[in-house]
């Protein structure tokens, strides 16, 4: 029988049971649809994990780089804050001391940077704020962070000293601090 285009030819898997076709069409092609179910669900568990592990190892790279989750030790960027009332090695317990009640760092030049102000605290209440930097503490000169540990450390407590203040904005104020007791 010949095809015309006013005959269309019938669809794959159709049969025209007036031209003696002989049922459904088998097609070879297509897969049998058993066991599909545990294969998609292995598969996307599968993937699910490795995922997750990737996910893991970019958090634990990133941490690392960044000195979040690194090992402890010194870091290269910064000298750590060193707290102004213990000049001592942090294993043995600090006798009791003078403190200013803030932390601070070694800045790019002479002086000690204030990273933080302890509230309240003698530092707090003379004014000192995070960013200052210290210059002078009594007659001693503050080039480093040890210089104004070892300072601090040796004043008396409850005796006011003049400190020598420059701000972040490049002002200088001399302040009035009376250091504390800790012990």
């Amino acid at each position: 029988m010949e095809q015309t285009a006013l005959r269309p030819k019938p669809m794959p898997g159709q049969n025209r049971r007036e031209e003696g076709g002989q049922g459904p069409v088998r097609r070879p092609h297509a897969a049998p649809r058993r066991d599909r179910r545990p294969r998609a669900l292995l598969l996307g568990l599968g993937a699910g994990t490795v995922v997750l592990l990737c996910g893991i190892g970019l958090g634990i790279v990133a941490a690392v780089t960044t000195g979040v989750g690194g090992p402890a030790g010194p870091s290269r960027r910064t000298a750590p804050p060193v707290p102004a009332a213990h000049a001592t090695a942090p294993a043995a317990p600090a006798p009791p001391g003078a403190t200013l009640g803030v932390e601070v760092a070694d800045g790019e030049k002479a002086g000690a940077v204030v990273v933080a102000v302890h509230v309240p605290g003698p530092g707090y209440t003379a004014g000192l704020v995070r960013g200052d930097i210290v210059l002078q503490f009594g007659a001693a000169r503050v080039d480093t962070a040890a210089d104004l540990a070892r300072a601090v450390t040796r004043s008396r407590p409850g005796k006011a000293v003049l400190l020598t203040v420059r701000h972040g904005s490049g002002a200088y104020q001399q302040l009035t601090v009376t250091p504390g007791l800790v012990t």
